[in-house]
Formats: structure tokens, C-alpha cells, sequence
């Protein structure tokens, strides 16, 4: 209700006790005769009273709105009310602290009030924005574990919505176990008062099923100015699919590693069992391999040992990518296919040839290439070899 309105209904119902007291002295029908001419005296000076009143204070609000939009240069009228005239007299000096202290810090007045405002209204704008577009969510709480703060996209990845979490002790939303690691985490953090950032990957529950979604957490202690530990600031989000990608490439790893051992055992057992098996070859047999190659009947190498690029140069995945056409000097790949060809019908060959290295030099050298039918490979046994 306006103030003049607030004085006309007093003044009002001010005007009933002298009509009270005519109609006991008089009775009512005299006390009805003045009634007219008592309202009308009324309204009259309760109209010029809430005009005295009112008007001032009216000038003040807009000279006060005035000043909130970086008028600093508004002549404040005095009134002949004192309260009023009081409230005037502050108001100027609160303007003159005001001039004062920009004047000190060289700001002009419009960098302050209006722009201040509308820079304000524009970096929450932004944030916003920015709140929408980030793939994950933000989050407070206090040094309890209450949550203070949330946006609204955790409604994408958890199912609940702000009003739902803020409030809430954030421990409710974590399974048992995943709740006494973050409870040991702001606990450390509180205590280690460095300000650091902690990525933290924890398992918490979808509001709907309750199935676990796996969050990526990164965590940012508050401190005050005297070191008062005052809860935690975070970004979180969804990392479910990058967890389960994450675990298949470290299985493939595993996988990968056992193939690689398991590579390695077979060519020891064949070059074990090839010899077992062919004592007629005593006299190679028994020497002493300088390297070994595994090619397949196209002659593209698949394995080979360590040791070769002491002899050669090549390291071992540069053989990989290589023929065994590319590794001997006087033989064309279609003579070495046609080799393999006699190799598979007679088990095995031993020839003395020329190795070409990394350099371009080249090494004489003994070679005994074995079939191995049940893989359908031929393994090549190198001596370095001298004329």
C-alpha cells in the first residue's frame, strides 16, 4: 500500500471519533447531519498531509535511482520534514565518500553503477552458457559434504535434478565403499591445504535403476584467508564408455603380451624338436645360430630373434615389415619361391649365400631352412659364414 493511501485511511478513521461523540452526546440523526461536512474536512487534510508527506520522500526514490545509475551530480532537496531532512543530509555524504573513493582509484564514473550491472548480467549470461555447452556437470559442498551448489546438467548423466542433490549430503549418492573414498579424499585434502587440483574416478548411482555410472571427478579444496578448510569445488562427468575402452585396450595389451611369449616358446620348441628329429644335419645342427627367421610360403618374414640386428642392422619390427627376398643378395623372390616349393618336398635345404644389411654392406653367411608342415613356415637357421 502507497503511504499517501496509508494517510488518507487514517485521517478517515480519525473523522469516526468525533462523529462517535456527537451521535452519544447528540444522538445519531444530529451526528448524521455533520457527517458529510466531517468526511469532507477529513479527505481535505489528509490529502494535503500525505501531500507534505509523501512528495519528498517521492523526489528521494528518484534521486536515489539517479544516483544508482552513476549520477553522482544530483542536487538533493531538502525537506521541511526532519526525518526526511536527515535521511537527505546522509544520503549527501555517503555521495561525497562515494566521489572520494573513485576519485582516489582514477575510475570514472560510468565504469561503475550501470556497466558494473550490465557486466555482471553478462558474465552470468556466459556462464551459463558455458554451464550448457561443457559435457559434464559442476558441483559444491561444504566442509561437511553437504552439496551447496549444482548445475543442471547432472540430470543427463545421474538423473536428478539441482533442487534434488543441493542440500544433501553427497555421500547418499555413492555406493558404501565409493563414499569412504571421497569422505578420505576432502580429509586429506583439507588437510594438505595446498589448493591443489585431484582427479578422483568413482563409481555413483543413477537415480532411476540405481545402476552405476563411472564419474571422472576433478576436485578443487576452498580455503579462506586463514587457511579455514570450507568444503570443495568440482567438475564431473561421465566417463563410463572411456572406462570400458580403457579396460579393452589394457586386455588387448595382456592378450598381445601372451601371444608375443607364446610366439616365442613354439619357435624354441620347433627349433628343439627339428633337431631331436634330423640327426643326418649334426654337423649345422650343432653349431651354434648367429640369428633366425620364421617366413611364411610367400616368403613375408613373421618372426624373428633378437640378435639379428647385431648381424644386420635391422631392429625387429623393421624385419617384420620386410621378405626374406629383401634379406638375400643373389636370389630373385620368384627363385626363393621356387626354393620353398623344393623346401616343402624335401623338409629341408641348406645353401651358402650372401645377407644384405641395413648399411647396404653385405656378409656371407650359411643358411638351413626347415619346413615346419604344421604351420605351413619355413624357419631360417643363419651362421655367419667365411669364404
Amino acid at each position: 500500500m502507497k503511504l499517501r493511501g496509508l494517510l488518507i485511511i487514517m485521517c478517515l478513521a480519525i473523522s469516526l471519533i468525533p462523529i462517535a461523540m456527537i451521535s452519544g452526546l447528540q444522538g445519531f440523526q444530529i451526528a448524521s447531519m455533520f457527517l458529510g461536512l466531517i468526511l469532507v474536512i477529513t479527505l481535505a487534510v489528509g490529502f494535503v498531509i500525505s501531500y507534505f508527506i509523501s512528495m519528498p520522500l517521492v523526489k528521494l526514490t528518484k534521486n536515489i535511482d539517479e544516483i544508482s545509475k552513476g549520477n553522482l551530480d544530483v542536487e538533493l532537496e531538502k525537506s521541511e520534514i526532519y526525518e526526511i531532512n536527515n535521511l537527505t543530509v546522509s544520503l549527501d555524504r555517503v555521495m561525497a565518500s562515494l566521489k572520494l573513493a573513485i576519485h582516489k582509484v582514477g575510475l570514472k564514473k560510468e565504469e561503475i553503477f550501470e556497466e558494473v550491472v550490465k557486466a555482471k548480467e553478462q558474465a552470468e549470461e556466459k556462464f551459463e552458457i558455458l554451464l550448457k555447452k561443457i559435457d559434464g556437470w559442476i558441483w559444491e559442498i561444504d566442509e561437511k559434504g553437504t552439496c551447496t551448489v549444482c548445475s543442471e546438467k547432472v540430470g543427463e548423466t545421474l538423473g536428478y535434478t539441482p533442487a534434488q542433490m543441493i542440500g544433501k549430503e553427497i555421500f547418499g549418492f555413492l555406493p558404501a565403499e565409493e563414499a569412504k573414498k571421497m569422505k578420505d579424499m576432502i580429509h586429506h585434502m583439507s588437510q594438505e591445504k595446498t589448493g591443489a587440483t585431484n582427479k578422483l574416478d568413482m563409481y555413483w548411482m543413477y537415480q532411476g535403476d540405481k545402476h552405476p555410472i563411472w564419474v571422472r571427478s576433478h576436485l578443487i579444496p576452498v580455503f579462506d584467508r586463514t587457511g579455514t578448510f570450507h568444503g570443495l569445488r568440482c567438475f564431473s562427468r561421465d566417463v563410463t564408455e572411456e572406462r570400458v575402452a580403457e579396460n579393452q585396450i589394457e586386455e588387448l595389451h595382456k592378450k598381445i603380451g601372451e601371444l608375443d611369449k607364446r610366439m616365442h616358446e613354439i619357435l624354441q620348441g620347433q627349433l628343439k624338436e627339428s633337431h631331436e628329429k634330423e640327426p643326418a644335419l649334426d654337423t649345422t645342427a650343432e653349431q651354434e645360430f648367429d640369428y633366425m627367421l620364421i617366413f611364411d610360403e610367400n616368403a613375408k618374414i613373421i618372426d624373428c630373434t633378437n640378435d639379428i640386428q647385431k648381424k644386420l642392422g635391422y631392429n625387429k619390427d623393421e624385419m617384420l615389415s620386410l621378405t626374406f627376398a629383401d634379406v638375400v643378395y643373389l636370389e630373385t623372390y620368384d627363385e626363393i619361391r621356387a626354393n620353398l616349393d623344393e623346401i616343402k618336398k624335401l623338409g629341408t635345404m641348406q645353401v651358402k649365400t650372401i645377407h644384405k644389411k641395413k648399411d647396404g654392406s653385405s656378409v656371407f653367411v650359411s643358411e638351413q631352412i626347415r619346413y615346419l608342415k604344421d604351420r605351413n613356415m619355413f624357419i631360417c637357421m643363419v651362421k655367419e659364414d667365411t669364404i
